[in-house]
Parts: structure tokens; C-alpha cells; sequence
């Protein structure tokens, strides 16, 4: 049986998740406290509900519980222990300007509004989420996505749900754009040769062969990739000993189009052939490489 324990901050998508997660099949409940939680997912994984044929539960949780979302963790131990079946904690994410600027535009009541103006109700809920945030498997940061967007990053993990052992998801990225917020390791190869220096290589990108050539010309270059290749060939099956079902590692140079492009490719194709299912995508690779910046 599948079940997503679907939560975190007010106004950054839960609805449309929950909304996604139906469509997809799921039995969506809204807004459980985390008490009831082990008694509710004991019920569907022992068949009790046998006659309606539902096998993917999906439940809402979240700040309107207030005091009782407290009983969360206790809440996921039960099921560990006592049921004994297997879940995914999905937590939704959005920076507070973001958040702000959707209920000043939607008109509505952040849930501690009532005990607080917006600014103070958003850090005072995003505190509160920090302990469940620490044990989501999934975080999808939505500052920046659409709804079509927000489908597709579900509709990857759903994928993934259907899969059985690690995934390896590797990003790469630019620096002066921020570094991403669900990386379990970040890798910083801006000591590599920068081909954004060669006039002739500026509009290519790490996907592009003459950016390649350039990279692997450099001793440097291959070393690090041997040695990095070791370090996640070691790790990963610890990470599999620990219960991890997905590892993100983000590969970050000055504007995420050469360098970490290129090293994100060539460390997903390592990874793959040494038998895990790995998933590349590139954050920065279509931004203006003519407004990045030397960086050292």
C-alpha cells in the first residue's frame, strides 16, 4: 500500500498536491490530526476497507492542528512499530515573500492570523514544521513553480514511489542564483578551469561537446571526477543501510550553465552504470551565461 503523509507550509500547495494526488488515484483525507493517524493508516493497510479497493492513501497534515500537530512524530514511530507499513512524508515549501504575496492576492486567513499579524503567523508556523521538515522524504520548494510545474515535480516523485531502492536525483546550479534547499550534498567545482572565459565557449553550455573537450583537457578535471566517483560509490550504500530511499546532490558552479553542467552529467552517468536509478536536471542552464559574474 502506498501512503503520503502530504504537509508543510500554509499556502505553498498543498491544496493542488492533494488535488494532483486524487486525480492520480490516492484517497486524499484533509486536515487529520497526527493522533489519529496510526488507527487510520492501520485501517487501510490491514484491509479493513477491503470492499472499496483502495491501496494509495494520501493525508493532509498540517498547522491547523495547531497544538496536536505536536503528536506527529509519535505519530510516525506507531506506524513504524505497530503497523509496520511503509509511508513518504511530502513537505511543501515557499519563501515568505512568496507566501505573503498569495494571501494578499487570494484574501484569505493565514490559520494563526488570529493570534498574530501574517509576517510574524508565517516564521512563527515555519518554525513550528522544522522537526517535520528534518524527516520529509520529499521537499518541494514551489517559489518558483507554476502549477504545471508543481504537477511535474509530483508526478516525478509518484514515479519514484513506484520504484524500489535509492534514487540519486544530481542538480546542478549557479551560485549567484542561490543554492537549492533539498540538497542532501553540495558540491562546489568553481576551482575547475571556467570556459566562460573563452569567448568562443560563453553561449555553449556543459551539454555541448566543445565545453566538454575544454574540461577534460584539464588534469584536474578527470582526477576530481575519479575521486568523486569513489566518494559516492562508498556513501551511497550507507545511505541505503540508513533507510534512505532518495539522495539529492547539487553541483553548483558561478552561473550553473558550464562547469557544473557538465559534472552533473558526467557524475549521473557514473552513478547510473553503477546500478541506481539517477535523475539529472540543470536549475540554471538556460540563464544568460553574459550576466554571471568571475568568481575564483
Amino acid at each position: 500500500m502506498n501512503v503520503i503523509f502530504l504537509t508543510g507550509m500554509s499556502g505553498a500547495g498543498k491544496s493542488q498536491a492533494a488535488a494532483y494526488l486524487e486525480d492520480q488515484g490516492y484517497f486524499c483525507i484533509d486536515n487529520l490530526p497526527p493522533v489519529f493517524l496510526p488507527q487510520i493508516v492501520k485501517a487501510f493497510a490491514n484491509g479493513e476497507d477491503e470492499a472499496s479497493g483502495i491501496d494509495k492513501l494520501a493525508i493532509v497534515v498540517d498547522i491547523r492542528s495547531k497544538a496536536l500537530l505536536r503528536g506527529f512524530g509519535e505519530a510516525m514511530k506507531q506506524i513504524d512499530n505497530e503497523v509496520g507499513c511503509p509511508f513518504s512524508i511530502l513537505f511543501l515549501e515557499a519563501s515568505d515573500d512568496v507566501l505573503v504575496s498569495r494571501y494578499r492576492q487570494t484574501r484569505r486567513n493565514h490559520p494563526l492570523n488570529d493570534e498574530m499579524n501574517l509576517t510574524d503567523a508565517i516564521s512563527a508556523e515555519r518554525k513550528m514544521l522544522e522537526r517535520i521538515r528534518g524527516r520529509a522524504t520529499y521537499i518541494v520548494d514551489t517559489t518558483m513553480l507554476t502549477n504545471a510545474g508543481l504537477k511535474k515535480q509530483l508526478r516525478n516523485i509518484l514515479k519514484e514511489e513506484s520504484n524500489t531502492g535509492i534514487s540519486v536525483f544530481i542538480e546542478s546550479f549557479g551560485f549567484m542564483y542561490g543554492q537549492p534547499v533539498d540538497c542532501d550534498n553540495i558540491i562546489d567545482v568553481r576551482f575547475l578551469q571556467n570556459p566562460f572565459w573563452e569567448e568562443e565557449l560563453r553561449m555553449l553550455s556543459g551539454l555541448d561537446e566543445p565545453i566538454q573537450q575544454y574540461l577534460e583537457k584539464f588534469e584536474e578535471t578527470n582526477t576530481f571526477m575519479i575521486k568523486i566517483t569513489n566518494l559516492f560509490d562508498f556513501m551511497i550504500p550507507f545511505y541505503i543501510r540508513e533507510g534512505k530511499s532518495r539522495i539529492t546532490i547539487g553541483i553548483g558552479c558561478t552561473g550553473g550553465r558550464h562547469r557544473s553542467v557538465y559534472i552533473a552529467e558526467a557524475l549521473g552517468k557514473t552513478i547510473e552504470s553503477l546500478g541506481y536509478r539517477t535523475i539529472v536536471s540543470h536549475r540554471d542552464i538556460d540563464r544568460d551565461p553574459r550576466y554571471a559574474t568571475k568568481e575564483s
